[in-house]
């Protein structure tokens, strides 16, 4: 799964995620894409999920750019805790995802399949997401 290597801090504040990126809005390594219409957090098993539909839809051909990284880590207590005693243990890693946002790119492969690539891929991710094309 993806995560970061080290970090600053050890734990996470939650933070907000509105808003709209200035800097992920186009498409800049292939020729289709995939964008999020919605803000959201995507955590490191759905991107790992949706990957690899799309990989096993190309048949390893092709290529996928991922351009969103889970680096916050979220912290949850355990089952059956009583309230206090300061916070949980990180669990898991997200990403912020802002409306907009390019998720995934790749090219290398038809539009027709590209265009199932993202169908199947947009099912394992929780955020209403289009299919782009370059322009």
């Amino acid at each position: 799964m993806l995560q970061p290597k080290r970090t600053k801090h050890r734990k996470f504040q939650k933070g907000s995620i509105g808003g709209k990126v200035s800097n992920t809005l186009s498409l800049s390594f292939g020729k289709f894409g995939m964008k999020s219409l919605v803000a959201g957090r995507l955590s490191s098993q759905m991107i790992e999920a949706a990957r690899r539909s799309m990989t096993r839809k190309f048949k390893r051909n092709g290529q996928i750019w991922i351009r969103v990284f889970p680096d916050i880590g979220v912290s949850e207590k355990p089952a059956e805790v009583r309230m206090g005693k300061g916070k949980g243990n990180p669990s898991f890693w997200v990403c912020r995802v802002k409306i907009g946002q390019i998720l995934f790119e790749f090219e290398g492969i038809s539009l027709e399949l590209a265009k199932q690539a993202a169908f199947l891929a947009a099912q394992k991710i929780p955020l209403r997401t289009q299919f782009v094309l370059i322009d």
